[in-house]
């Protein structure tokens, strides 16, 4: 009974599996979003804020409440359980009343109020509240820690896609909010599971009292300020980038006329991206200094940006197979580079700073997540609304010109990252010894 207690796979690596794997299912929202829209009588448009909200109040509440997470790690994940299912549960709540009530703006408000921030809530505090427990129990291989949990947040999207699109095809009238519920109760039990069993090493003592931990300000001041400036904007600029390429896969994988493959491709984009969160992670253990890993992320996707670029490989993409390959491989790049930013920050954190603040100082790192989750989608919707026009390509409607055009903004993002990575974040861990 002592060995599963002190297991750190039982104690910190199960756990943290099953909170991510549960609030991961948040990237599903393109999975349903339409049914969502087309059910309650809205646009796509005006129900695409709830996942952007979702997404903002993640960072948010990262950002706000780390000192809980840092304190008690068990209230944290019990609200992240609670406030997660609660949101879901509310949101299939609203879908049906919006099904009743069709454009009803009480409804779409309820699915704002829900989807985002309810349900927000629980995805900072559950995003958070492994991070520090793993790291303290894998303390030799806390990249691979960090990745498998994080990975397990990517690869959510993955496992449970086919799930809603099976649930969505034979849950009959109303399967969309009958789907809310049903996984709101199941995600809650996997979530509550984790909560009971998420426990940090008996040898492992918060500072109390005359021990307290410093100010999160005054450790973030113990390197030059613009080392985290650094740290915050290549975090952000990473995010930005990915959602602004991510959120436009499918319409780009149908410019190169494979629609018929759009399942397939977006099922090995989510492999890939949790593949980036485990690989780049285990990869950064070997490394002296883990800020090298965002140096190699910036340069393959600035690299592979500007290849497509100068080949026109999306406006030019179909019928080429060379081609095709080519933006297939930056699209794959650019999701494990999306994935693997995620997964290396808390460690990269923990090596400037230490870790006795480190659930709050990655919590507020977390709201350049919040910030981008407003601004990435949304970047590459008005590039694609401005620029270009809709052409016909084996009978779907797509804007190649408009696609492209994101690739000018992201590549000139990239370059920018890559030179805070350069220049503003310094050496750290082994390296800086």
């Amino acid at each position: 009974m002592e060995k599963l207690r002190n297991n750190k796979w039982i104690r910190a690596a199960i756990p943290a599996l099953l909170l991510h794997f549960s609030i991961g299912t948040v990237y599903c929202w393109s999975i349903f979003s339409q049914e969502i829209a087309d059910y309650i009588g809205f646009s796509k448009g005006a129900t695409e804020w709830a996942f952007s909200l979702a997404i903002f109040f993640l960072g948010m509440s990262a950002a706000f409440l780390g000192n809980v997470v840092e304190k008690d790690i068990h209230k944290s994940s019990l609200i992240a359980s609670i406030c997660f299912a609660l949101g879901m549960a509310g949101t299939g709540g609203f879908i049906y009343y919006g099904g009743l009530h069709q454009g009803s703006v009480f409804a779409l408000v309820g699915i704002y109020l829900c989807y985002g921030f309810i349900m927000g809530i629980g995805l900072g505090t559950g995003y958070l509240s492994p991070v520090k427990t793993l790291m303290l129990w894998f303390k030799d291989r806390k990249g691979l820690a960090t990745g498998l949990a994080v990975a397990g947040f990517g690869g959510a999207k993955a496992i449970a896609s086919p799930i809603m699109q099976w649930m969505l095809a034979n849950l009959g009238k109303g399967g969309i909010y009958k789907m809310f519920i049903i996984l709101a109760c199941v995600y809650f039990v996997m979530m509550f599971v984790g909560h009971l069993l998420l426990k940090k090493p008996d040898d492992w003592h918060e500072p109390q009292g005359d021990e307290k931990a410093p100010k999160i300000m005054d450790v973030l001041k113990s390197k030059p300020l613009t080392n985290y400036i650094g740290i915050w904007l290549m975090f952000y600029i990473n995010i930005t980038c990915g959602l602004a390429l991510i959120s436009q896969e499918k319409m780009i994988v149908k410019c190169l006329g494979l629609a018929g493959f759009v399942g397939i491709i977006s099922t090995v984009s989510a492999i890939f991206n949790a593949g980036g969160r485990l690989g780049f992670s285990a990869w950064a253990d070997k490394l002296k200094d883990r800020n090298t890993i965002y140096k190699l992320i910036f340069v393959i996707s600035i690299v592979l940006t500007a290849l497509v670029i100068v080949t026109g490989g999306i406006q030019n993409g179909a019928g080429n197979t060379l081609l095709i390959v080519l933006v297939l491989a930056l699209i794959m790049m650019v999701n494990a580079g999306y994935g693997g930013g995620f997964s290396n920050v808390p460690t990269l954190l923990s090596d400037h700073y230490g870790m006795s603040n480190i659930s709050a100082i990655h919590g507020i790192t977390l709201s350049a997540w919040g910030f981008a989750g407003l601004t990435g989608n949304q970047l590459a919707n008005w590039i694609v609304n401005k620029f270009g026009q809709e052409v016909e390509i084996n009978g779907v409607l797509v804007n190649p010109t408009g696609y492209q055009t994101v690739l000018y903004v992201t590549i000139a993002l990239y370059i920018v990252a890559l030179l805070m990575s350069m220049l503003f974040v310094k050496k750290s861990g082994k390296a800086a010894e």
